[in-house]
């Protein structure tokens, strides 16, 4: 989810964007014939023989003669614009077009503290399928039985495994207060599909963060996501705590899918000594550090991490790891080491891609890897599909491991 600078999908669309207007959009001319045609870009096409591109020329015409329904050039465009960025098999880049990029825009500038829906954490898979986070607590979903781990395979009967945005699912999600959504699950832990008829609720926008004071003096503070203002949010929540004169801080970030890059590295700098945070490096070997200042949190540090762990998250993780700053504490995580870019196009439509990974502050990169705690702790089988939140504090194994830890460095 970090974001969160062009590579050759673009180019690629944009010449067959070029292309098309080209040819009016009466019909595709023939791509063997812009093939002849001189330009700068002609080796992109390098690699494709004409015999390759006379196939892409039959196969459109077969469509277009013999197809049972008509077919329009500009759902043809689409289709092959949207398979280029398919093709690469990332879920983290996908082509939107015109409706789909304003859904995503909608989203992305939407600062409401409410919504209507379900009340779901979720994250795509790494086959780009939306997976259940949790359930927020009194949420319809919960009451109706969503599970941790569910896999949603259909919104209102229509299939969402090929959507790869979690944004243009979660918005057929949402909609007018008391009305159904049916929804279907694949539940992994039960091997088939589960059904759903939830009633949509006014929701309010779940904290992402919160704070506590655990035994023995232990400050705890829960991160859900890296949105905006989290590492200032952090940061006062962390001084309540110091004012109660902590003695140790737990940070949670189980279940944090991610979010906003810049404030993750903001929140590393203030915890680690003076060094590299996290470097990113795109296809061409540039690489770009963030970097911390001298300044550091100075206090022992545990942090819990999960499967659910991913990219922002993993890069705190991994800069506190690297620095021997703090113990981390869980499972492994969930291994998400990229860097993604949108592109938006003079049609309304757009792209977003990955344009590079990032690597720990020891140049490991732990895409498709994630992070090896230092401390493996797994939860009690009876909690795995059930939200963190429901968890008693006494049987939380992970957290009390972490208490423990913090526990052996005051004395």
């Amino acid at each position: 989810m970090v974001s969160k600078k062009i590579t050759i999908i673009f180019i690629l669309i944009a010449i067959c964007i070029t292309f098309v207007g080209t040819a009016v959009m009466s019909s595709f001319v023939s791509i063997s014939l812009y093939k002849n045609q001189k330009t700068d870009s002609d080796d992109i096409f390098n690699d494709v023989t004409i015999d390759d591109l006379d196939k892409f020329n039959e196969v459109k015409s077969i469509l277009k003669k013999d197809y049972y329904k008509n077919v329009e050039d500009s759902d043809l465009l689409e289709g092959a614009i949207g398979g280029m960025a398919e093709s690469l098999e990332d879920p983290y880049t996908v082509y939107y077009d015109k409706e789909e990029m304003e859904e995503f825009n909608k989203v992305s500038q939407n600062t409401e503290d409410t919504y209507v829906g379900i009340g779901v954490q979720v994250y795509m898979d790494e086959n780009g399928i939306l997976t259940v986070i949790e359930p927020f607590e009194a949420s319809p979903a919960i009451k109706e039985g969503i599970k941790s781990g569910d896999k949603i395979i259909e919104v209102d009967g229509k299939d969402v495994t090929t959507i790869k945005d979690e944004d243009v699912i979660i918005n057929m999600i949402k909609g007018v207060e008391n009305t159904d959504v049916k929804i279907t699950v694949y539940r992994p832990s039960e091997k088939q599909n589960v059904e759903f008829k939830i009633k949509r609720k006014k929701m309010t926008v779940v904290l992402n963060i919160r704070s506590k004071i655990l035994e023995d003096d232990i400050g705890y503070i829960k991160l859900s996501v890296f949105d905006n203002d989290i590492f200032n949010n952090f940061k006062a929540e962390l001084e309540k705590l110091k004012d109660k004169n902590i003695k140790g801080l737990v940070i949670d970030v189980r279940n944090n899918p991610g979010g906003l890059y810049n404030e993750v590295v903001n929140m590393a700098n203030y915890i680690l000594p003076k060094g590299v945070i996290v470097s990113t490096e795109d296809r061409n070997g540039t690489v770009e550090k963030e970097m911390s200042d001298a300044n550091e949190l100075d206090m022992p540090l545990t942090i819990l991490v999960n499967e659910n762990s991913a990219s922002a998250s993993e890069i705190l993780a991994g800069s506190v790891q690297d620095y021997k700053k703090g113990t981390i504490v869980g499972t492994t995580t969930f291994g998400k080491g990229l860097v993604q870019t949108t592109k938006s196009f003079k049609d309304g439509s757009g792209i977003k891609l990955t344009i590079s990974r990032y690597f720990t502050p020891k140049g490991v990169c732990i895409h498709e890897k994630g992070i090896k705690p230092d401390v493996i702790v797994k939860l009690d089988e009876k909690y795995d599909n059930e939200p963190l939140s429901l968890i008693p504090e006494a049987e939380d194994k992970q957290l009390q491991k972490a208490i423990e830890v913090i526990e052996k460095e005051i004395k």
